[in-house]
């Protein structure tokens, strides 16, 4: 998850886009290709839902003989959030395809694989970090969670963020941080309290009036060296953090706002300023009628849908990329607009109907070599709305604007960041929000664009970027190799 693989987007992971799944019993050999990253990112499964046990860290340190753009931390920590169901998450995912409503929610998050002290039968594996007091520590934070925001903090310590998604950014203290299912966050934490034990915890940021949620909490403990008792094992204000309301917009969209890119000489921005490929698309959960005249457990009886530009996306039989690469016809359609069907307004809480029912479709966007893009990503208030982590693959992009409401084809690019905006592989749009970002198309291959909430996905809301080759050798997708998984 967000390593480039320059011109070699066949071990890129998505299931029926760059590869067709992995058997049981199968092989492949993946091959990672880095070129530019430098920070934290994660790998993950990209097969139905087995990403929520199937994941792992990816840290890459800069370059011998160059530097931190901070001062070099004492020690490195990777802190994973996770989310964690009592049943196989196979029967989850079935029951959420067989009802057509949402899945079971989660009955744990997780740090780095362990619950916490708030859970029955968990406080013995609760996570601890060891610190000396007066040192620093990077954490490297990832959110590998399947369906959830989270808020994150520690208890009288403030975080320094210092990176996201493997870019750096310029110094953000704050006394948390949010981040959304895909995102990854570096930040600095200066033990600089009292020695004793302070929780760190995380917990769920949701807006959707229509979803259910997980509303735990989960822990863990940041030890100061010595002995010291015990955290009182409750979830009073006086043991935890101070953490923003579950649906605190204002707080989580602050957060967004206060991170920039560093745009100094050691690291310079290229943010695309002539733009010849704008893309207006709106993110939406939706909904399709029952089956067979059943009563599904989706709103008024149907089946959760979601899409984008009112296309709800279905996976084909066989690979995206092998298709496009071997020219084969009947795969997809490469007419996906640029432009919603029709106009309206799409943050009004009260929108008829028949919005809610998307068409279905394989349809994917082509895009010349090196073209600029400008993609405004609209959230709407169908279904009530909701936060929506959009990742894109085979890319980084600059997210130089955003904002609450419908976007303003005329106000709200005058207000654009051009100066410092972040580099990020995956933003979130806030709930009846916007946010837009740039990026050069100069990596040839089949990408995809998602929702990082799975269930998301799942319904439908992603759609697919074929970047042609260019003219010279360097610029055209590499051969596949020769075990390529069949379907």
């Amino acid at each position: 998850h967000g390593v480039l693989q320059p011109r070699y987007p066949w071990a890129d992971g998505p299931e029926y886009i760059t590869q067709c799944p992995i058997k049981p019993g199968g092989r492949f050999r993946q091959k990672i290709i880095f070129s530019t990253e430098e920070g934290t990112l994660w790998w993950h499964a990209h097969s139905d839902w087995s990403r929520a046990t199937v994941y792992g860290a990816i840290i890459i340190h800069p370059k011998v003989g160059t530097r931190y753009p901070f001062p070099k931390p004492d020690a490195e920590v990777p802190i994973i959030l996770g989310e964690w169901w009592k049943e196989d998450i196979t029967k989850v995912l079935q029951q959420m395809h067989d009802t057509g409503g949402d899945p079971n929610i989660s009955d744990a998050f997780t740090i780095n694989g362990q619950p916490g002290d708030l859970y029955p039968c968990s406080k013995q594996g609760t996570f601890k970090l060891t610190v000396d007091r007066g040192k620093t520590y990077l954490l490297r934070l990832i959110n590998a969670a399947m369906n959830i925001i989270l808020f994150f903090a520690i208890k009288k310590h403030n975080l320094t963020v210092v990176g996201v998604d493997a870019g750096y950014t310029k110094p953000l203290s704050s006394e948390y941080v949010t981040i959304s299912p895909g995102q990854t966050i570096d930040a600095l934490l200066s033990a600089n309290q009292k020695p004793d034990l302070y929780y760190m915890v995380a917990r769920a940021y949701s807006t959707g009036s229509n979803h259910h949620f997980d509303n735990t909490t989960t822990t863990a403990i940041v030890q100061y060296k010595g002995k010291y008792s015990n955290p009182t094992s409750s979830s009073s204000s006086s043991s935890l953090p101070s953490l923003p309301f579950y649906n605190d917009t204002n707080a989580a969209f602050s957060f967004l706002g206060g991170l920039k890119s560093l745009a100094d000489k050691k690291h310079p921005i290229d943010v695309p300023l002539h733009i010849r490929n704008r893309i207006f698309t709106t993110i939406s959960v939706n909904s399709f009628p029952c089956q067979d005249n059943n009563n599904c457990a989706g709103p008024n009886g149907t089946r959760f849908a979601a899409s984008m530009n009112n296309i709800s996306f279905v996976n084909p039989s066989t690979a995206l990329l092998q298709a496009y690469y071997q020219h084969t016809n009947g795969v997809y359609g490469d007419n996906f607009p640029d432009m919603p069907p029709f106009l309206f307004n799409f943050t009004d809480i009260f929108l008829p109907l028949n919005l809610e029912t998307p068409k279905r479709g394989t349809k994917v966007m082509v895009l010349d070599y090196n073209t600029t893009v400008e993609i405004v990503l609209q959230g709407t208030a169908l279904m009530g709305g909701i936060d929506h982590p959009i990742h894109l693959h085979g890319y980084n992009f600059y997210i130089v604007g955003f904002g609450l409401g419908n976007f303003d084809i005329y106000k709200d690019p005058l207000k654009y960041n051009l100066k410092d905006p972040p580099l990020r592989n995956t933003v979130s749009v806030p709930i009846n929000g916007w946010v837009t970002v740039r990026f050069k198309a100069d990596n040839p291959g089949v990408w995809l664009l998602h929702c990082h909430i799975d269930r998301h996905m799942t319904w439908g809301m992603k759609t697919v970027f074929i970047v042609k080759d260019g003219d010279q050798p360097e610029e055209r997708l590499l051969p596949p190799p020769p075990d390529m998984p069949r379907c």
